[in-house]
């Protein structure tokens, strides 16, 4: 025979890599084991980079195991506006709701730091990018006037892109009555802690995030009212390096620490100590 059929090469086995094992870190850009994130507690080992995590992963960070007391469980938003973008107001909440196993972009309620008794509030920016509605202004207005009645520290954990705009002035409505609730503790001298997560802005930025005896932030958190793009095309200029993150606002003055979330738990505790 002048031609011999080749054997078929046999075909090379394909390793499946099962998903979710690695993390590309979005500020140094490495590949990272996700269980050795989580083992850090959400930072990047390679640069410190401090992940968004939910709210109850922050409670369970910072309150003394089992000594959290949710408020206002079952509070939900209305409609007033009759809302609707790609799909109705009420709509976008329930597809929230299953996304985030949480019934609003705020979780609130009473806790131990350390044998502490506090009030603790916490934002979920997984929430509609943790939108202060009517609902994150009532719930956080009640945790503070809790916090006035019993007299125990006020601590709010802050991650949000600002006001929800599906409703409208209902919703800036919230920056003056949290302010006003918060205040209050201001005139009785009960202490109010704010801790700033990435990213916060708008509203939130502009009102009770704000106006803590003390400000604490995440290292390289973004915070500030409007975002640095529009910043620049406002005012036509280049804006320095690393502009509203943690570490610049801290060196300008409208930070008093930036705390890593390794450290957050123990200097709250601290805190509160020195201010009760």
């Amino acid at each position: 025979m002048w031609f011999k059929k080749s054997k078929e090469p046999k075909p090379r086995k394909k390793v499946k890599i099962p998903e979710g094992l690695w993390v590309k870190c979005e500020n140094c850009k490495e590949i990272v084991y996700k269980k050795e994130i989580d083992k850090n507690l959400k930072v990047c080992p390679k640069c410190d980079y401090h992940f968004r995590i939910s709210a109850k992963e922050r409670i369970k960070l910072l309150a003394d195991e089992g000594s959290f007391v949710e408020f206002d469980v079952d509070m939900r938003a209305a409609d007033p506006l009759s809302f609707k973008d790609s799909i109705p107001y009420p709509e976008r909440i329930m597809e929230n709701q299953k996304k985030s196993s949480l019934s609003e972009a705020v979780v609130s309620g009473e806790a131990a730091i350390n044998g502490f008794p506090v009030i603790l509030t916490v934002m979920d920016f997984s929430f509609m990018g943790g939108s202060m509605g009517s609902v994150v202004g009532e719930k956080i207005s009640r945790a503070a006037e809790t916090a006035l009645e019993k007299r125990l520290p006020l601590i709010s954990l802050a991650s949000s892109g600002g006001a929800r705009m599906q409703e409208g002035i209902f919703s800036l409505m919230q920056m003056a009555k949290v302010s006003a609730a918060i205040g209050r503790l201001k005139d009785n001298g009960v202490p109010y802690i704010s801790v700033l997560a990435d990213p916060t802005f708008g509203g939130v930025a502009a009102s009770f995030a704000t106006i803590g005896d003390i400000i604490i932030a995440e290292p390289r958190s973004l915070i500030g009212f409007a975002g640095p793009r529009v910043i620049e095309q406002t005012m036509k200029q280049q804006l320095p390096d690393n502009f509203q993150r943690a570490e610049f606002l801290l060196e300008h003055g409208l930070l008093d620490l930036v705390v890593s979330r390794e450290d957050m738990k123990k200097t709250l505790a601290k805190l509160i100590e020195f201010l009760s």
